[in-house]
């Protein structure tokens, strides 16, 4: 009880943050997706998918089948980790049978549904993550294996996930049209949860092989505020010697770098590419974990 309390002192904005979350998601699931047939993925595309069937609440369904996941998951992930699911997983549920009180979609335009559907969905689901939680199920799921595949993102993991439940909902009611439409959707939400975990791909690693290799690393370090590495390298057909310069700058300062380069050493080969992420000093936090 003590870890609890301590939880709500400090944590309170969190929480907060993954309540806001859970409501987007269960207002997209009960006003754009489920009324246009547009099927969810994980549990609970499988609660909808049984409540086609039986009438049965997605919610209460979806709190039910996440019970065993969540006794696996407490080992796993720890208490901070299974509180905020809790609450994601609940609040998001609750949501969803609550809004299904009003009963009645915001557009009847099954394309707009999937388009602003997936948006709010992304939406909710990037909060939730973000604040250290999931929704439950298949988000549970997602996150183990994000610790062992660390290379792919989350939103690809889940959406490769709920793949399974939206064939299933296409052979069982044979809605393969809903179902494209439901691939529309999980394209744009797993778009915006990437967005917002890991932000705009903001920042260029460039390799410029030189003759001059101090002269510009002192250049960039003094104009762009930026540190480099040099590398030793060979010329594959002249078996001659190279240098070359590694540094790591954001997307606005590559032509500022193009002209530094030039100025110094106009015979200089550069090679620009984006990159995903960039850990270190002025760039992101090392000890950021997913």
């Amino acid at each position: 009880m003590d870890k609890i309390r301590q939880f709500l002192r400090t944590d309170g904005k969190s929480a907060g943050m993954t309540l806001v979350g859970c409501v987007l998601a269960g207002f997209s699931f009960s006003f754009f997706t489920y009324p246009n047939s547009i099927v969810s993925g994980g549990l609970t595309g499988v609660a909808q998918i049984l409540n086609l069937l039986t009438g049965l609440p997605v919610g209460i369904m979806v709190i039910t089948m996440n019970v065993p996941l969540f006794l696996v998951s407490w080992k796993k992930f720890g208490l901070r980790f299974i509180i905020y699911s809790l609450i994601g997983m609940v609040g998001t549920n609750v949501s969803i049978d609550l809004f299904s009180l009003f009963a009645w979609p915001l557009t009847s335009d099954i394309l707009l549904a999937a388009v602003y559907g997936g948006l709010l969905k992304g939406l909710g689901y990037g909060i939730i993550f973000a604040a250290g939680g999931t929704a439950g199920g298949t988000d549970i799921l997602s996150r183990m294996l994000r610790r062992k595949y660390a290379y792919i993102q989350l939103g690809t993991i889940s959406m490769v996930l709920d793949a399974t439940v939206v064939v299933a909902f296409a052979v069982i009611f044979s809605r393969a049209d809903a179902a494209m439409y439901t691939i529309i959707t999980m394209f744009v939400s797993s778009r915006i949860v990437n967005l917002l975990l890991y932000g705009t791909a903001n920042s260029s690693v460039c390799y410029i092989i030189t003759t001059q290799p101090h002269q510009i690393s002192l250049t960039i370090g003094e104009r762009l505020h930026r540190g480099a590495t040099l590398l030793k390298g060979e010329g594959a057909y002249s078996g001659e010697e190279r240098d070359v310069v590694l540094c790591a700058v954001k997307r606005s300062q590559i032509p500022l770098l193009k002209k530094i380069v030039s100025s110094i050493d106009g015979h200089a080969f550069v090679i620009i590419t984006q990159s995903h992420e960039v850990f270190g000093k002025n760039f992101q936090d090392i000890v950021k974990i997913d």
